[in-house]
């Protein structure tokens, strides 16, 4: 039997998945005062080695409420993103706004002229005044708001990523906290992160590397991580050869400098990496009546651009702005196409931006 959840009178909203974009985009909605539902299919997020500019300010801009000890739960700079997921995550549990259910996984979306809702993949039903896809690159959401362009495009490479504990690597430190080297048709982005404690002191920092390759899309192809054009999954350790990962040990020895060698070296040999192959999404709107979309559902950048993280969190901005610090008493069609209009042309830009990295790296794109 399926249950129907009733929106309340002072307005409801549906989140679908609870990454990075769904946590920022249920903290906005609940300051408006929405009750949300977030429901995520996930019960574990992992993302080795990721890492992401967070801008000051960013979690109270999101809430509307400063951290009433004065300490930022997320504090600006260069983050892990396992650290930028948890404090967000602690700041939607302490919100009596927000209620997160997991793991549930959204199968279908649906709208009339009074409400919209998901369908579960356990037949239940699930109303709200709107559906927000914050889904990501493989959004079941999309497929609602853009039928006839739900797919985001393999761009024809992968990015290795791992993250190491400074004290483990035994070299000099790097003179600056970033480094982007291209050796052999590759390119590596390499970085220092606050320790675990949250630590910036040379020695007690982490270490984060992207290596951009280009050359295993066999590999992804072999381990379903990319059918077709379309990504379907990242590589986890247990995915990928021995024997891919002993050439990319000995290719680190020779090209890439200290300390980086070491820790790619490091996480290899502690198979502590992934492998995220990168699609891209051109979005051509982000709104379809009373569902819409944000972050990778909405518009999926090249992490090369470093503004993924940033874009999100604006989509989240600008969609409470449209609808506005009284519930959802106006029309949410008429909020939605507001927030699209401010944020279309700008997502559009970053995606570009993105795709002339791509273009450049991999000339043949997914076809490769």
């Amino acid at each position: 039997m399926t249950k129907h959840h009733q929106p309340a009178t002072r307005g409801s909203a549906i989140v679908v998945g609870a990454s990075l974009a769904g946590l920022m985009t249920a903290l906005t909605l609940s300051r408006t005062g929405l009750r949300v539902t977030m429901l995520e299919r996930s019960t574990r997020k992992v993302r080795t080695g990721a890492a992401l500019p967070v801008s000051g300010g960013l979690l109270e801009r999101l809430t509307g409420r400063r951290s009433p000890d004065g300490q930022d739960a997320l504090p600006p700079g260069g983050q892990a993103w396992a650290d930028v997921h948890a404090g967000l995550s602690s700041a939607a549990r302490a919100d009596p706004g927000i209620s997160l259910r997991s793991p549930v996984r959204v199968t279908d979306v649906g709208q009339d002229k009074r409400s919209a809702w998901v369908v579960t993949a356990g037949g239940e039903f699930v109303r709200a005044d709107l559906v927000v896809g914050a889904d990501g690159h493989a959004s079941v959401v999309r497929r609602h708001v853009v039928p006839e362009a739900p797919e985001a495009t393999f761009s024809g490479y992968v990015i290795w990523l791992g993250l190491v504990d400074e004290r483990e690597i035994r070299s000099r430190a790097w003179p600056s906290d970033l480094a982007i080297l291209y050796e052999r048709g590759y390119c590596l982005n390499a970085y220092y992160l606050p320790g675990a404690d949250g630590s910036i002191a040379k020695g007690k920092r982490r270490i984060g590397w992207g290596w951009y390759d280009s050359s295993r899309n066999d590999l992804l192809r072999a381990r379903g991580a990319v059918v077709g054009d379309v990504v379907q999954r990242t590589l986890r350790a247990a995915d990928v050869p021995d024997a891919t990962f002993d050439k990319l040990a000995g290719e680190a020895r020779e090209i890439w400098p200290s300390p980086w060698r070491e820790a790619i070296v490091d996480c290899i040999c502690r198979r502590a990496v992934i492998g995220t192959p990168i699609g891209e999404y051109l979005p051509h709107r982000l709104v379809s009546g009373r569902v819409c979309l944000v972050g990778d559902a909405a518009h999926l950048p090249s992490p090369m651009t470093g503004r993924g993280f940033d874009a999100s969190a604006q989509d989240a901005l600008a969609l409470a702005n449209a609808l506005g610090g009284n519930g959802n008493r106006g029309s949410v069609s008429d909020a939605l196409r507001r927030y699209e209009a401010a944020r279309l042309d700008a997502a559009r830009q970053l995606v570009r931006s993105g795709q002339s990295f791509s273009n450049s790296f991999a000339p043949g794109g997914a076809a490769q």
